[in-house]
């Protein structure tokens, strides 16, 4: 166990550093986007396309990472985010970033696809639990922690971008220089979305909404933030306080989803979280603290919307389904995230910041109504039957959930 850990202590390294530029990057974008006057729905087309750019990365990349390796697919697209952040500080233009954050999506798109298949190269039966947990704790701790980086310096102000940069460069040094052996590589195939669909269809739509949740999550957060008129140390705070929730709510509601029906855990997820959207949405205006604490709360039970959906998919699939599958709703889950930042925005445009919390309030509350009717037509998972519970992050905030169900396969036994 020790071997393979370390196997991939210069991959976990990089990826903490990585993280913490990448927290940084969406938040510094969105709240300079409000900063420098650009309109809601501009906003929100250009928070759109990083999602759009990410989808498509998530499907070429791979090949590339087949035929010219690991380590130089990381180097290359390292180096191309580097550059594409610093031209984001140099060219405040919406076209301009609507087109930088489509290049900026690809590239983490093909750097998470190095990271989740080197993950599943080094997992084995004694390390599996104990690797993935410490790389959904440095993923997510890092990518909060890069919220707090915004302190340094102010939005629009050049150092930001130059320390985002420098985080993202440096995150390929342990990487390069590691000299374990780099992992096989194959691309994964598709499972048809009709088919998914008729596995199971509170999977595929749960998939949908929470790539709609969290892409208005990460994209439009700090711009609701910025028109409220927080300062950066309060948006810091706005975004940084929700992501880490979500560290400590995963575990122990996955531990709990194993043993109750998952639809049932869903349903109380959102019903909780649209209580603490419109929690945030009655003191926006009173408290700082008390919306700061109403948020924390909020995407400490709405990033794990994601991990319920994949959960409850795989628990109706068998083993050897389950690579194929994570690759469908990967990108069902990108097309939400697309869909969610412009849908809200439009929203923002003429309602105000407001429209924020209420837009994520009603969709909760659809997501939970739907699951109640799933619940009554189709009977429960048996205990059995459970594929176990693993934490899967988003592919806007962090690595795709690839390796999440190439793990979970090993785990039920596949190979």
């Amino acid at each position: 166990m020790v071997t393979n850990l370390a196997g991939t202590s210069a991959l976990l390294l990089g990826m903490g550093v990585l993280m913490l530029g990448a927290g940084l990057q969406g938040t510094l974008l969105g709240l300079s986007a409000a900063r420098a006057g650009f309109a809601p729905f501009v906003t929100g087309l250009i928070m759109a396309c990083y999602y759009m750019g990410y989808m498509g990365g998530s499907v070429v990349a791979p090949i590339f990472v087949q035929r010219v390796g690991h380590i130089r697919v990381f180097s290359a697209l390292t180096a191309v985010a580097s550059v594409v952040i610093l031209l984001h500080g140099m060219f405040v233009t919406p076209f301009a970033w609507a087109v930088l954050r489509a290049i900026s999506g690809a590239c983490f798109a093909g750097i998470y696809v190095v990271a989740e298949s080197w993950i599943n190269d080094r997992a084995s039966n004694s390390n599996r639990g104990r690797l993935l947990a410490t790389y959904m704790v440095i993923t997510y701790g890092s990518l909060a922690l890069g919220q707090f980086l915004l302190n340094i310096g102010e939005p629009l102000d050049l150092t930001l971008f130059i320390l985002v940069a420098m985080l993202i460069s440096l995150a390929v040094v342990p990487v390069a220089l590691t000299a374990q052996r780099v992992p096989e590589f194959t691309v994964p195939g598709h499972v048809k979305l009709r088919d998914l669909y008729a596995i199971s269809p509170l999977g595929v739509v749960a998939m949908a909404v929470a790539g709609m949740l969290s892409g208005t999550f990460f994209g439009m957060g700090p711009v609701y933030a910025g028109l409220l008129g927080l300062d950066t140390h309060a948006v810091a705070r706005f975004m940084g306080l929700g992501i880490f929730a979500a560290v400590l709510v995963h575990p122990p509601l996955g531990r709990l989803s194993d043993h109750v029906d998952r639809r049932s855990i869903l349903i109380v997820v959102c019903s909780l979280a649209a209580i603490a959207a419109a929690a945030a949405l009655f003191v926006e205006r009173q408290s700082i603290t008390a919306l700061i604490i109403a948020t924390a709360c909020y995407g400490g039970l709405s990033l794990t919307v994601y991990s319920l959906a994949l959960a409850h998919v795989n628990d109706h699939l068998r083993p050897s389904e389950m690579v194929a599958a994570s690759s469908s709703l990967l990108l069902v889950n990108g097309a939400g995230a697309v869909l969610g930042p412009i849908v809200v925005s439009a929203l923002m445009q003429p309602l105000g910041p407001s429209a924020y919390f209420a837009s994520l309030l009603s969709l909760h509350v659809l997501l939970a109504g739907y699951a109640l009717l799933r619940k009554g037509l189709r009977a429960p998972v048996p205990s059995q039957d459970k594929h176990r519970f693993v934490i899967g992050v988003q592919p806007q905030a962090t690595p795709t959930g690839s390796a999440v169900a190439r793990l979970a396969r090993q785990e039920a036994g596949g190979q």
